[in-house]
């Protein structure tokens, strides 16, 4: 009995964690009981033990020598769901499995059959409902009276609860000392404990604000109401994120984001809360930068094109609301790419930033000045007034400050510099698009470059309706070249004796649509978008071609054609390798072939202009200065230039008669032709009162609607066999 005995002594002890001395007054039998005036002896059996056992909430296991179960109590039971009478008298393992999730089950295998005690072993076992328990396994060995090993007693506690317990303190432990500073204080706000991430935040030691109240980083940056709010959130729904300033222990402020959780108890009363606080200073930085970067021209600070369209699309929808007209200017810098070009992209990037600084400085506060890009600026005038006449009046009042303030002289580092704008303007009244009203002003704008540049134009629908027009021919000449549309006509020129020694060969467009089109109409255009180029190698080819047809002809092979050249042509790289590869492949006469350049084209880049007519002379190739005298570049270049002809313009001829000086610059040009050993034409001759002028004054060959308007070839070839066959007799066709 006494071995018994203190078997149960430990086994409480073990699983109750209590001391030996208040089980003494549990467990020791007691004397005689008075209850009134009886005595009673309460023995201690084994029976009571047992049934004490029982009520501990403790496994108990039985075992003998061999490990077959031969007593198992209710709690066991309880616990793996396996009735008593499936456990007694088998294996304590075939029973009771380890949990597979336990890396000991060897061990524990052995553990059991060993003749040792177990002293808070703990496994995992399966129960019958396939749950997972833990167990905290002690064994005690009872010998009988010879010291042999008789049963082996073990007794488990359940720490199932305990142990996830444990693991959740561990992670909230992990979790506490995470990156992130925490801090968790009381009902009260004051602080209990925080991490060591908010001591780096802070500045603060832990023992500097533990019993602090957690306002110790408010700072005065948020109104009452924010707090206020903030609280009220807290208590109504326990829980609060957002953005504040707070203060670190040096005074530095810094913006944080802070989340607040209430911890609440089993009867919903707040205990503590918890705060999560995150450094958010850098990241906001990086935000307001991007929102630059995406919003603002990185060099002049000013909003861009995307800032520039969130704003227009708001005006235009304020003005649809308030009926206030409002106006678009488009601004570009006249002759901005020659400073880059001179002084190169630093002074450029100067200027653009002192003309955003003046525009700014133009209008109002709550207007808009935005930078397309390049030399383009963009200002939003909004809410001028609601009649148009007005809000014109007013706009044109600040463009033209804006004109005086950008024709003011720059200082550009050494460097002063002026710079003229050309301005463009639409006004709005909320029915349209930010990119229609753009489109506009960028119209209005080409014709103020157009009308002299340095002015302020306001946009018409017929600019817009000229646009379209140019942009349907410029698609109807490409579709020309690829059909063939075009045709040469030749006009005769002619010299003193009547006779038709060469032809200039003009082109001219047949439109399936629009009959017969004027190269005035087509040629400007086609220079502005480089289709002169491949326009100007076809006739250059249509020529020579012709030239080929004409060689064993005996009335036609001595005719001369003259071809124009326009300056994009010549300038070209390749310009006098195309003209050899065109003569090469019809093998015509150099010298029947006549390139009339204008006396603009010849002096512009005149070191380039030398190189390449020094080499087509070479070849044979004859030059003609068309419209000679009408610009004003130095005649010094005269002779250093291989030409064969000076042009007279037919605006000097026509004002013969009535402007003195125009007759005198005829025959000036006449007389510098004779003495540089050159040939002179006169075109434009429509009169026989020009035509004798002219001849009297020692101009042999002329070219004018007196003799004949440019014919197509079939006409012309009539004209040349009329002529050879009565050079004396020339038939006039008007």
């Amino acid at each position: 009995m006494p071995k018994l005995e203190s078997l149960v002594k430990k086994l409480i002890t073990a699983s109750l964690d209590l001391n030996n001395t208040g089980l003494d007054a549990i467990l020791t039998p007691q004397g005689p009981i008075l209850i009134g005036d009886a005595r009673f002896t309460v023995p201690f059996s084994e029976a009571r033990y047992r049934s004490l056992i029982n009520r501990l909430g403790v496994m108990v296991l039985e075992l003998s020598t061999s490990g077959l179960i031969i007593y198992s109590n209710d709690v066991t039971r309880q616990l793996t769901g396996i009735a008593t009478t499936e456990l007694l008298g088998h294996n304590c393992l075939d029973i009771i499995k380890p949990s597979p999730l336990c890396a000991s089950i060897d061990r524990l295998q052995q553990e059991f059959l060993k003749n040792s005690e177990l002293i808070d072993y703990q496994t995992g076992i399966v129960t019958a409902a396939n749950s997972v328990k833990v167990i905290a396994w002690n064994s005690f060995n009872i010998f009988d009276n010879d010291q042999r090993l008789n049963r082996i007693v073990y007794f488990g506690v359940d720490i199932t609860e305990r142990q996830l317990a444990e693991q959740e303190l561990a992670i909230a432990a992990i979790a506490f000392e995470t990156q992130e500073a925490m801090v968790i204080s009381d009902a009260h706000n004051v602080i209990l404990r925080v991490n060591k991430a908010y001591t780096v935040l802070t500045g603060y030691s832990s023992h500097e604000v533990i019993g602090k109240k957690t306002r110790l980083l408010k700072v005065d940056s948020h109104s009452s109401d924010f707090y206020t709010d903030k609280h009220k959130t807290i208590k109504n729904q326990g829980f609060w994120s957002g953005e504040l300033y707070s203060q670190r222990k040096n005074g530095d402020q810094y913006q944080e984001y802070r989340t607040v959780k209430a911890v609440n108890n089993n009867e919903g009363v707040c205990t503590h809360y918890v705060s999560t606080h995150k450094d958010i200073t850098e990241h906001k930085a990086a935000e307001i930068e991007i929102k630059r970067l995406a919003f603002y021209d990185s060099l002049t600070n000013l909003p861009n094109r995307r800032m520039l369209n969130d704003r227009l699309t708001s005006a235009i929808d304020s003005n649809f609301h308030s009926h206030l007209k409002g106006t678009l200017l488009f601004i570009d810098l006249d002759d901005f790419k020659t400073l880059n070009d001179t002084l190169g992209h630093a002074y450029g990037d100067l200027l653009l930033q002192q003309v955003a600084q003046r525009l700014k400085a133009c209008v109002r506060q709550s207007d808009t000045v935005a930078r397309l890009g390049g030399d383009e600026f963009i200002v939003l005038l909004e809410d001028l007034n609601e009649n148009s006449f007005e809000a014109k009046r007013l706009s044109e009042i600040i463009g033209h400050k804006i004109l005086k303030s950008l024709n003011c002289e720059y200082q550009l580092n050494n460097h002063v510099y002026h710079c003229t704008p050309s301005i463009g303007a639409t006004l709005f009244d909320g029915q349209e698009l930010p990119e229609e009203l753009i489109k506009q002003a960028d119209i209005a704008m080409y014709e103020a470059k157009k009308s002299g540049r340095n002015t302020l134009c306001f946009f018409d629908p017929q600019m817009q309706a000229n646009i379209s027009a140019r942009a349907a021919m410029e698609k109807d000449l490409r579709q020309a070249l690829l059909e063939n549309q075009f045709v040469l006509y030749y006009q005769p020129q002619v010299d003193d004796q009547d006779r038709i020694v060469s032809a200039e060969v003009l082109i001219r467009w047949q439109h399936p649509l629009h009959d017969m089109v004027s190269p005035l109409d087509f040629i400007p255009l086609a220079e502005e978008t480089k289709l002169i180029l491949p326009i100007g190698l076809w006739v250059l080819e249509i020529a020579c071609a012709q030239l080929k047809k004409w060689e064993n002809n005996p009335c036609f092979q001595h005719l001369q054609l003259a071809v124009n050249v326009s300056a994009r042509q010549f300038h070209e790289d390749d310009f006098v390798e195309q003209v050899c590869i065109i003569m090469s492949k019809y093998a015509i006469k150099p010298h029947l072939l006549k390139l009339e350049l204008t006396e603009s084209l010849v002096l512009d880049n005149i070191d380039e202009t030398i190189v390449k007519m020094h080499a087509l002379k070479k070849m044979g190739v004859l030059f003609s200065m068309d419209d000679f005298g009408t610009g004003y570049s130095s005649l010094s270049y005269l002779t250093q230039l291989p030409l064969d002809q000076l042009k007279i313009d037919q605006c000097f001829v026509h004002n013969m008669s009535v402007k003195s000086s125009d007759a005198v610059i005829v025959q000036t040009i006449i007389g510098m032709a004779h003495n540089l050993g050159m040939d002179v034409i006169a075109e434009g001759v429509e009169t026989e009162e020009q035509r004798d002028f002219l001849k009297l004054h020692g101009c042999p060959a002329i070219q004018g609607y007196l003799f004949s308007k440019p014919l197509p070839i079939e006409q012309f070839e009539s004209l040349l066999y009329s002529n050879q066959s009565n050079s004396h007799d020339l038939k006039r066709v008007c």
